[in-house]
């Protein structure tokens, strides 16, 4: 039994090496990806010893002091850690629930759009604001939103009075979402919009013999159709929960807006690069990813068990 074992074992990685040398070109193609992910994500992983030693930069993480998990309660225990969870739950969630399904809704109304001048038009218009840097996406919302900007003009013209939108904290989480999505919707929705083209185009003629009309089919034949690609892509933002941005963020906040602006990612930049306390930051970075971990597998979980779909 076990020579039959080590045969099959010794066959399977010919096979291995057969597949490497007959597709060669294939694989010197894809190694500067694989090197780039070694170099710049797993390497890099071994850093975050750091958060478990009083961390000094002339001693290094191999002779820096181990003070195992002090920094950790030092995060638990400080008056900023629920402020940053809700804030970063705050903008991650309305991200999820609103701007989740606008790619989706847009795909499925550009797919009823018969004309392709017309079809191209939109879909141009809503990609733009996609390649528009950080920088003047930032610059452009603070002119629409300031105190004679459109947004108030169009308040003030009604009647009602101007609003300081971006001193305001309530106000922050709505401005960067919809902001986000503004940014996001159109290139969002490309991948739903190839997944819509790649569904079986008989069904649809078939629901139109049996009287469907646009609506069901696209209830019962698109939605179907393109559910996996939801599903996946679903799971994938399930896992990036407590992941924002902290670049637009820095851009847009200020002291008057920290109790609903300040995130994990904005308190870890403060720490780690201008207060200059590595260990505290890597700490609160590897809570952070060590928390989206646990949700991606469980959201993984959840869909495997529900609708057989999952990563892996």
């Amino acid at each position: 039994m076990k020579v039959t074992q080590d045969i099959k074992i010794k066959k399977h990685k010919n096979s291995v090496w057969h597949d490497v040398a007959k597709y060669r070109g294939l694989y010197l193609i894809f190694l500067p990806t694989l090197l780039w992910y070694l170099i710049f994500m797993y390497v890099p992983m071994f850093g975050n010893i750091i958060a478990f030693q009083d961390y000094s930069i002339t001693r290094g993480f191999l002779a820096s002091k181990f003070v195992g998990l002090e920094n950790f309660r030092d995060f638990f225990n400080n008056y900023k850690f629920f402020e940053l969870l809700r804030n970063t739950i705050t903008i991650t969630g309305l991200n999820l629930v609103i701007g989740f399904p606008l790619p989706i809704i847009l795909a499925l109304l550009l797919n009823e759009v018969k004309s392709i001048r017309y079809k191209k038009t939109i879909q141009t218009v809503t990609y733009l604001p996609y390649f528009i840097s950080s920088v003047v996406m930032v610059s452009m919302l603070m002119l629409f939103v300031s105190g004679d900007g459109i947004f108030n003009k169009v308040r003030m013209s009604m009647g009602l009075e101007s609003v300081p939108f971006m001193t305001t904290p309530e106000y922050f989480p709505w401005i960067y979402v919809f902001s986000n999505i503004w940014q996001h919707l159109g290139w969002n929705s490309i991948i739903y919009i190839a997944a819509i083209a790649g569904v079986d185009q008989e069904l649809y003629e078939a629901a139109q013999i049996d009287g469907a009309g646009r609506w069901k089919q696209t209830l019962h034949i698109t939605l179907p159709g393109i559910s996996s690609t939801i599903i996946i892509l679903l799971i994938m933002q399930i896992g990036q929960m407590l992941t924002v941005g902290y670049e637009k963020i820095i851009l847009m906040y200020n002291p008057s807006i920290y109790s609903t602006a300040d995130v994990i990612s904005t308190y870890v930049y403060r720490k780690g690069l201008i207060e200059s306390d590595y260990s505290y930051s890597t700490t609160v970075s590897l809570f952070n990813s060590a928390c989206n971990f646990i949700l991606l597998m469980s959201a993984n979980g959840i869909s495997k068990k529900l609708s057989g779909e999952g990563l892996w």
